[in-house]
């Protein structure tokens, strides 16, 4: 892992050599981030206190905010997408979870492997969702079960893919036919793994 005075964002700060960090993105105090993993612009992480560790292959996109709580880090799994405009605060995230669009989840929640977060929800203090869960509303509210195992280590297998072309100074990566060819075999992999 890249630290120490060698990183752009201070000595607590570890970052694996094959992450992507975003020239725009800011992270501050005790941050770890796993191999593959990908910041995108404009991501903003701030950990004084305890810690935020975020797994291997997940993807933190633009304009999120990720925060430790109070008392509560932030701790997210593998195969993880946050996506655009979410905002994490002392929680925790399980393996292959995807988080939608604009979804804050607060201080002490724990969000069980395999799940979706609805784009807009809330999860308000203290909120545990089982493995497997759909999550909607305001507050969020388990809908429906269902393993998104497969389809959420999609997502991310295709950022992480997506952030080392990001690296190359390629930005096009998703319209190659190379890159329509290779997601139908990591497709089919993932389902074969996940059923």
């Amino acid at each position: 892992m890249q630290q120490g005075p060698q990183s752009r964002f201070g000595p607590n700060v570890r970052i694996a050599p094959d992450a992507f960090v975003h020239p725009s993105a800011q992270l501050y105090g005790a941050v770890e981030l796993a191999s593959e993993a990908s910041i995108w612009p404009n991501v903003v992480v701030r950990a004084e206190v305890l810690e935020v560790r975020i797994g291997a292959r997940t993807n933190i996109q633009d304009f999120v905010m990720i925060h430790i709580g109070a008392g509560t880090g932030t701790i997210i799994g593998e195969d993880c997408s946050i996506t655009h405009h979410v905002t994490l605060h002392g929680c925790r995230i399980g393996d292959r979870v995807l988080v939608g669009i604009g979804a804050t989840i607060m201080d002490g929640c724990e969000i069980g492997e395999n799940s979706i977060i609805a784009g807009q929800a809330f999860l308000k203090e203290g909120t545990i969702i089982p493995p497997n869960s759909i999550v909607m509303g305001a507050p969020g509210k388990v809908v429906r079960e269902r393993d998104n195992a497969a389809a959420n280590a999609m997502n991310a297998w295709m950022y992480a893919r997506n952030a080392a072309a990001y690296a190359r100074g390629e930005h096009r990566l998703w319209a190659s036919a190379d890159f329509a060819e290779a997601s139908r075999a990591e497709r089919a992999r993932l389902q074969a793994l996940y059923g």
